[in-house]
């Protein structure tokens, strides 16, 4: 196949980067299990994102203040859990994604806060 054609032969869309933002607006919440992977996984990175600059936003933070915050910083420990609990997205990409070491050490933190959070719901 011609080298053109590549992005049609292996992509779900063609267009400019406007285009698929209008595509992944109309598809969120509307990708079901017949949806092909890829729309889904850019579906989801794109509401990862949202997310994340919502919860950035919230605390006040730019992209240096996520980078200056230490990886076991409880902000990132809430934006952590909630991107887990709202996105499909894994824990090695929240990890790289809201600066937080490695994907283990995101585990754990999700892990103790979950421990925290029942402790302190059956008092």
């Amino acid at each position: 196949m011609a080298k053109e054609f590549k992005p049609v032969e292996r992509g779900w869309r063609l267009g400019s980067e406007e285009f698929r933002r209008e595509l992944l607006a109309k598809a969120k919440g509307r990708l079901g299990e017949s949806r092909f992977g890829a729309e889904r996984r850019e579906a989801q990175e794109a509401k990862a994102r949202r997310l994340l600059r919502e919860e950035m936003d919230r605390l006040g933070w730019d992209q240096a203040a996520l980078l200056r915050a230490g990886k076991g910083d409880k902000g990132k420990a809430r934006i952590a859990a909630r991107l887990r609990k709202e996105t499909a997205m894994s824990l090695k990409w929240i990890a790289q994604n809201v600066a937080m070491g490695s994907w283990t050490h995101v585990s754990n933190l999700l892990g103790a806060k979950r421990k925290r959070d029942t402790l302190e719901s059956e008092q």
